[in-house]
């Protein structure tokens, strides 16, 4: 496979693609070629099967980053995608098969995330509902944003996105880290995913690992060393491009 990798990045839970701003625009200056497509946040299966279809459409090798939820996403989403050729998980999951993410943060120690989640219903396209969680806005700085000022949390809580409970229920399937290299950036001060999470899913994957101190949202806190990792990643998928 021939051609220059380019950079997807995939937001997770309670954000959007703007979350990668300060990562956008470091890889720009190095003309890497990015992008950043909406997660639609309404389960595994509906969010890894539009993924993988973003996937298909771009020509040339893949670098899929996956933050939080996103994570999982890109673990599904690239499995049968032959043009991902890494992932990247930026304090995020990477469930193996039959995995819920429910159940995996149960278990967390480091987490908070549960006891400051909101549960709201939404309508479904069989005219029935379906439920939905946000987080409760004073608590996310605590729960998601520790390492950012009042402000900059207030600003994320505001234009939170609500995730489906379908992406913390529904299993996960094959992951594509079982057949892929993958890097990882964990973030000590994780609250949301929990950093025992995010650690021991990267060492399971194989994962290259970087700690950095921070919080859930280290995309937005510590751009800079996110994306060292990412064009780490970026590099030894050009090796693999120009040998193919």
């Amino acid at each position: 496979m021939s051609g220059e990798p380019t950079v997807v990045l995939v937001h997770g839970a309670f954000a959007d693609a703007s979350s990668w701003n300060g990562v956008i625009t470091r890889l720009q200056v190095d003309d890497v070629p990015v992008t950043a497509p909406a997660n639609p946040l309404r389960g595994i299966a509906i969010d890894s099967a539009y993924m993988a279809s973003v996937f298909e459409q771009i020509e040339g090798p893949i670098v899929a980053v996956g933050h939080s939820y996103g994570g999982a996403v890109i673990t599904n989403a690239a499995t049968d995608a032959k043009n991902v050729v890494a992932l990247v998980y930026v304090a995020a999951f990477a469930p193996d098969e039959a995995e819920t993410l429910g159940a995996v943060s149960a278990d967390s120690k480091d987490s908070v995330l549960n006891s400051a989640l909101v549960a709201r219903k939404y309508p479904t396209a069989n005219g029935g509902t379906a439920t939905e969680f946000s987080i409760d806005p004073p608590k996310t700085r605590d729960a998601f944003a520790g390492d950012l000022s009042e402000e900059q949390a207030a600003v994320i809580a505001a234009t939170q996105r609500p995730i489906s409970e379908l992406a913390f229920s529904e299993p996960s399937g094959p992951p594509a880290w079982k057949s892929r290299p993958s890097w990882a950036v964990v973030a000590t001060g994780d609250r949301a995913a929990g950093t025992d999470v995010t650690r021991s899913m990267a060492e399971r994957a194989g994962a290259k690992i970087t700690e950095v101190e921070g919080s859930h949202v280290i995309m937005v806190s510590q751009p800079e060393a996110v994306t060292a990792v990412i064009l780490q990643a970026v590099e030894a998928a050009a090796h693999v491009a120009v040998e193919a």
